[in-house]
């Protein structure tokens, strides 16, 4: 409401108050029907009071029932200011200033964006549900999978070629290992001589 003083969003509360329920009973104005008080704001100083206000109005018309309202308000001004002095009984009266709340219409324009949203939403999960895939369910590649053989007979052969070959080399390594060995006895035994 009010910036930073206490008085002032006091003093707010009880203008907005004093307007929204004097404005049907004390003016006469059929221009003023829909007319609702959304927000007063009150200067530090208490010498200004902001009024904003909204209206209810027809489709295609508001612009139109918009303007007289404000006119309305404009030519019902000082009444206003007077009622509000009566009942709020302050020494000196905030000079009022109508303006036009801009917030609940376009609260209504975005809620209607959001509406189209969600239908345009609801299509395309309906469209969802009834398509197929250009070529598969899940495009993206994968790390191939090895798969696990249970039978493990169809590897024997394989496996006993491995082992005779591992066999043939072990065997080739220690005819070598006993080739060397012979030949260090032999270098020892002349070496002793």
């Amino acid at each position: 409401m009010a910036g930073t003083n206490p008085r002032a969003a006091k003093i707010a509360a009880l203008i907005q108050r004093v307007i929204a329920s004097n404005m049907e009973s004390h003016l006469h104005d059929k221009r003023l029907s829909n007319v609702t008080i959304t927000e007063v704001r009150v200067t530090n100083d208490l010498q200004i009071a902001k009024v904003y206000w909204t209206q209810l109005s027809h489709s295609g018309k508001e612009q139109g029932e918009r303007q007289r309202a404000s006119q309305a308000l404009q030519q019902a001004h000082g009444r206003l200011r007077s009622l509000v002095g009566a009942k709020a009984g302050l020494r000196l009266t905030p000079q009022l200033q109508f303006i036009y709340d801009e917030v609940p219409s376009e609260a209504h324009e975005i809620e209607d964006i959001l509406v189209t949203a969600r239908a345009r939403d609801k299509e395309l999960a309906k469209a969802r549900e009834n398509a197929k895939y250009a070529w598969e369910a899940d495009p993206y590649k994968k790390p191939r999978e090895v798969e696990d053989f249970e039978d493990e007979d169809e590897f024997d052969d394989s496996d006993e070629s491995v082992k005779s070959l591992e066999d043939s080399k072990d065997s080739e390594d220690s005819a070598e290992d006993y080739e060397d060995s012979a030949e260090d006895s032999q270098l020892d035994s002349s070496e002793l001589d």
